[in-house]
This record gives C-alpha cells, structure tokens and sequence, in this order.
C-alpha cells in the first residue's frame, strides 16, 4: 500500500519489540533503515537479520540520553543515505516504582530516556530532513491517563506528546510530525503488567485482546507515508478502545 523506496528511516530504540515491527513493515516497503539502540550487538545481529547484504539496513548504537549519540548517529545517517525522509523516536525505558519509593536518580533515569532523548534525536535531525519528512514519536497511553508504579515514565510520555505539537508547528510546512500511543501491545515489556492484572485489563478493553506489534507498526507507516499528508501534530491511539473504556 505504501511505497518507502529511496526513503530513509531512522528508528530509536529499535530492538524493542514494537521497535522491529516498525523496522521490519518499513524495510518490506522498500525504506532504507538506519536503526539505533543501546544494546549494540543486538541491533547490529537485527539489521543482519533484516538485510544480511547490508545495503539498506544499518544497525548502530545509540544511547538515548546522549545528545552526543544523536549526533553521530545523524552525521552517519547523512553520510550513509542522504537526507532524512522518516525519524521514528521508539527508544525507551519502563519500571516499576512508585513515586513514594522512586530516587532521584530512578526519576532522572527515565526522564532522560523517554524525554530528553526524544529531544535530542528530533533536534540533531532537523538540519537533515528531506523535504515532505516525517517524524512519529512513540509515546503511551500512560502519557494520557497516567500509570500507577510508572510516574516517571507517564510523565515523560506526556510531555512527549505536546513536545511533538509544538515540533509539528516550528518544522511545518518542511516536516509534519505526529505520536502514536499505544496501549496493551503483547511485547515482552507489558507481560509483567499482564501477570499482575491482565484479566480485569482486557476486560476493560472493548475488542478484548492485547494489540499487536505490527498493529502499532502499521499506523506509525501511515502517519510517515504520503497517504498521511495533511497529518500534523495528531497523536492517533492504537489500544483497541481502552483508553475510552474508563
């Protein structure tokens, strides 16, 4: 449906379980992919995964809350494959701890990961977007409605989601930019929460099941395709009716 040839993507976080859908569905429509995470040997055995010719698929370490690592990871990207058409800022860092137990540093920690980086990233690619670019924030329902043991975490999501309003306005007409939120995808990082309290979840959720990966993948490659042109500053969510449900 969609046509990514002789278009760029870089992808953030990009060895999550989200994070290689959205590789994989931009990959098969013909992207190149730039794709950064902080666990260097695994990217780098995902993009050979991927693309063993390495031609189109680059894996590359990155730490989120460097905007040094920004930097490079952009300069390389230019060098690399031109100018930028899609960023996608997936990186990010989930715990449990709550605000009563949670140190300065826990706090810190995930301001810098889910927050700050989606700052550095989007900032270092400015002087590297292609005309008619696109960038799609990953943020989460907790960024809405909050999440009880995740304060740091709902805190920097929402924060990221007007970060990307304003982003939409300062980069347009050059640049739309968007977020997608999705809510119970069935990745390794919600699994504990399922533990705790899967069954009363799905029952508040209308479709009654946990989304898929490439379900959130799927949107994220509309919001950066052509078919999405007149998208800006939207946040679409991608939580089979949960966050209505309550």
């Amino acid at each position: 449906m969609f046509d990514f040839k002789n278009r760029t993507l870089l992808l953030t976080g990009a060895n999550g379980g989200i994070s290689r859908a959205i590789a994989k569905t931009f990959f098969d429509l013909g992207a190149n992919c730039v794709l950064t995470d902080l666990d260097e040997a695994g990217i780098q055995a995902f993009a050979a995964e991927l693309d063993p010719s390495g031609a189109r698929a680059v894996g590359l370490r990155q730490d989120a809350a460097s905007p040094e690592d920004a930097e490079r990871v952009l300069a390389f990207t230019a060098e690399r494959f031109g100018a930028l058409d899609v960023l996608v800022t997936s990186a990010g860092l989930y715990r449990e701890k709550k605000v009563a137990e949670m140190s300065d540093a826990h706090w810190r920690t995930g301001i810098a990961v889910n927050l700050d980086g989606v700052f550095y990233t989007c900032r270092a690619a400015i002087p590297h977007f292609a005309d008619n670019a696109a960038i799609v924030n990953v943020a989460s329902m907790a960024g809405h409605r909050g999440s009880v043991g995740h304060a740091d975490y709902a805190a920097a999501k929402g924060a990221v989601l007007t970060f990307s309003r304003t982003l939409a306005k300062e980069l347009a007409p050059k640049v739309r930019v968007n977020a997608v939120s999705p809510g119970l995808i069935d990745t390794p990082m919600v699994r504990g929460l399922m533990d705790a309290s899967g069954a009363a979840l799905l029952a508040d959720t209308p479709l009654k099941r946990l989304g898929t990966a490439e379900e959130v993948a799927r949107v994220v490659a509309f919001l950066a395709s052509d078919w999405a042109s007149f998208v800006n500053g939207e946040t679409v969510h991608v939580n089979g009716g949960l966050y209505i449900a309550s």
